[in-house]
């Protein structure tokens, strides 16, 4: 039975059993004591001892998470389990449609863009993008050169997040959107973000008793007309190339408009083409700047690790302060590489993915499973599990992430971009990336930490340090 027969059927058993759940759960409201600003961090909390599966009812919405490394692994497991969509992405697909992130299993598109994207993503293909990644990174160190010559702290989530949106618009459309030549936001990050506000108050509302339905219809009529234009942006952007003749593989929008499956000779459509333009700009660099921003928070508070990546930086590098890291030496950053690693561990800016059976399954043993159920592998517990991470779990230890100790640990149980072919289809973009921003600024500088600083979680699409600051002091 496919996802989307699934989604139209009454509620399998698994759905109607009644799992583990915060004490004091109410009527209507469920287990809230109010509208949170962090869903996520309050059903982390909500659930913590509750058990390797529990569950986390909000309005009409209900939650069930699996919070243990062994039963992520059985989630992973693609012989039996796929993607799913729980509310949230649901609620989504009003802005991103049937984009990679978003789509259902079972639509045509998916498969297509999946195919033709691919090879956007390749060992050649990176090879192109890398010298546009080291430009907009230099953009971004000179502004960091000011600021401490300035000595001002810096806004590590606000930079970065600039930095992150400049490195996939030029490398994946060609677009520069002036992120640090303009004091001025660009439109479309206004539009999305407005759009996704939006978003995410319809799957909230949406799930309220009696009148949820009426008051989703009203923000998502307040919200058209800023969809309106962020659609008008991406058709014009599309217009151009197309006009231009300039539909090569250089970058995704060319492969999207010129490239035909090769077993099938489908292209996609230009609502599709949309669709894409929207996940990627918008998921390609909200998780990396989040990922950049955590991984350099807990290397300011580390004396240790910060250390071995500033050895490791001059050791790759060389004495050369303004030296830029060569494609072949970007994976030579293996210290590197963990601190980003495991600050994904503990603060996955993708904090959970959900999974339903493709047939009538058994998870742990215990819960049957149909096809319409769905469970979300709740990141944040499940990086933290003991049983997989030892009791120093809460802990930031970059080296858990050596190669002893990775082999050591049981397969699927570190999944910061999904799993299997549902996965993020730009990891190893984000990666290399990252590791190489990482690289410019600890060559180029001391990190200190405003001892003050206490980490706080915002939630937008993804999870992000709010307030950070960060002075820097050329080395």
């Amino acid at each position: 039975m496919s996802p989307t027969t699934a989604r139209s059927q009454a509620l399998p058993r698994f759905a109607r059993t009644t799992f583990p759940h915060p004490p004091g759960r109410r009527p209507l409201v469920g287990d809230l004591s109010g509208l949170p600003r962090t869903p996520v961090q309050t059903i982390l909390r909500g659930v913590e001892g509750l058990g390797d599966v529990c569950e986390f009812k909000a309005f009409r919405n209900r939650f069930v998470l699996v919070t243990t490394g062994e039963l992520m692994a059985e989630l992973c497991d693609e012989r039996r389990f796929v993607k799913a969509l729980p509310p949230g992405l649901v609620a989504l697909r009003r802005n991103a449609g049937d984009g990679l992130f978003t789509a259902y299993n079972d639509e045509t598109n998916w498969r297509l863009a999946h195919d033709l994207l691919l090879p956007a993503f390749a060992r050649p293909a990176m090879l192109r993008y890398h010298a546009t990644m080291l430009g907009a990174a230099d953009e971004l160190i000179s502004k960091w050169d000011a600021a401490a010559a300035a000595d001002e702290l810096v806004d590590v989530p606000g930079d970065l997040t600039r930095l992150t949106l400049e490195t996939i618009s030029r490398c994946a459309f060609s677009k520069d959107m002036g992120s640090f030549t303009s004091a001025e936001i660009h439109p479309f990050v206004q539009g999305m973000v407005r759009t996704l506000g939006a978003g995410q108050r319809i799957a909230a509302v949406g799930s309220l008793p009696l009148v949820g339905r009426r008051l989703a219809d009203r923000v998502d009529a307040r919200m058209s007309q800023h969809r309106e234009e962020v659609h008008a942006m991406i058709d014009g952007w599309v217009a151009e190339r197309r006009s231009s003749g300039e539909v090569d593989d250089r970058d995704l929008l060319g492969i999207m408009l010129g490239s035909a499956h090769p077993e099938t000779g489908a292209m996609l459509d230009d609502e599709n083409i949309r669709h894409q333009i929207q996940t990627f700009l918008v998921a390609g660099h909200e998780t990396t700047s989040g990922a950049l921003s955590f991984a350099l928070h807990y290397l300011s508070r580390d004396p240790q690790a910060l250390a071995a990546a500033h050895a490791e930086t001059d050791a790759v590098l060389g004495p050369d302060r303004d030296a830029q890291p060569t494609f072949e030496q970007v994976p030579k950053l293996r210290h590197l590489r963990r601190c980003l690693d495991e600050a994904l561990r503990l603060w996955p800016t993708a904090p959970a993915f959900a999974r339903g059976p493709r047939e009538t399954t058994v998870l742990g043993g215990r819960w049957q499973m149909e096809p319409g159920d769905w469970a979300m592998a709740l990141l944040p517990a499940v990086h933290r599990d003991p049983a997989v991470w030892g009791d120093d779990a809460e802990e930031y230890r970059p080296d858990r992430f050596l190669p002893a100790e990775v082999k050591a640990r049981p397969a699927h149980t570190y999944k910061p971009f999904g799993t299997g072919e549902r996965a993020c289809i730009g990891r190893q973009f984000a990666l290399h990336e990252a590791v190489l921003v990482l690289a410019r600024v600890l060559h180029r500088f001391e990190i200190e930490a405003d001892p003050g600083y206490e980490l706080e979680i915002t939630e937008r699409l993804t999870l992000m340090p709010r307030d950070l600051r960060l002075s820097l002091r050329p080395r």
